[in-house]
C-alpha cells in the first residue's frame, strides 16, 4: 500500500474564520489549491502535496474528517479496513470533484477521510 500524501482537516464556523485562517497560513507560505465554499484546502506552491484543508461543513458524508490520507489504491485499503472490523462511518464512493473515498474512526475516535484521485 502507498500512502501518497497526508494533511490535516479542521471545521471552521463559519466562512469568515476560513478566510481568516486562509490569510493566516499564507503568512506561512500557503496558497490556496481548492475553494468549493464549504471546503478550502491551501498547500505549499514548492511542495504541493503539503497541504491543510478548511471545512465550514461536510456535503457528502455524516461528519467533518479530522485527517485525509490520500492512497494509491483506495479500493484495497477498504477492504482491509472493513475485514479488520474497524468502524466505517462512510461507505466508499465516487465524489463528483474526482475522488474516491471513505471515512473510517481510527482507535482514538478521530474520523479518517481515505481518499484515491481519479487517474485520467
Amino acid at each position: 500500500m502507498t500512502v501518497r500524501r497526508i494533511m490535516p482537516d479542521y471545521q471552521v464556523e463559519s466562512e469568515e474564520a476560513m478566510r481568516a485562517s486562509r490569510d493566516f497560513y499564507g503568512l506561512l507560505g500557503f496558497q490556496e489549491a481548492m475553494d468549493m465554499g464549504w471546503i478550502v484546502t491551501l498547500a505549499s506552491p514548492l511542495n504541493p502535496t503539503a497541504q491543510i484543508s478548511f471545512f465550514t461543513e461536510e456535503r457528502t458524508a455524516p461528519v467533518v474528517p479530522d485527517l485525509s490520507v490520500e492512497v494509491e489504491d483506495v479500493d484495497a485499503v477498504y477492504a482491509q479496513v472493513v475485514a479488520s472490523g474497524a468502524e466505517v462511518v462512510r461507505e466508499l464512493r465516487d465524489e463528483e470533484w474526482g475522488v474516491r473515498r471513505f471515512f473510517v474512526r481510527d482507535p482514538n475516535g478521530q474520523v479518517v477521510n481515505v481518499l484515491t484521485h481519479h487517474r485520467s
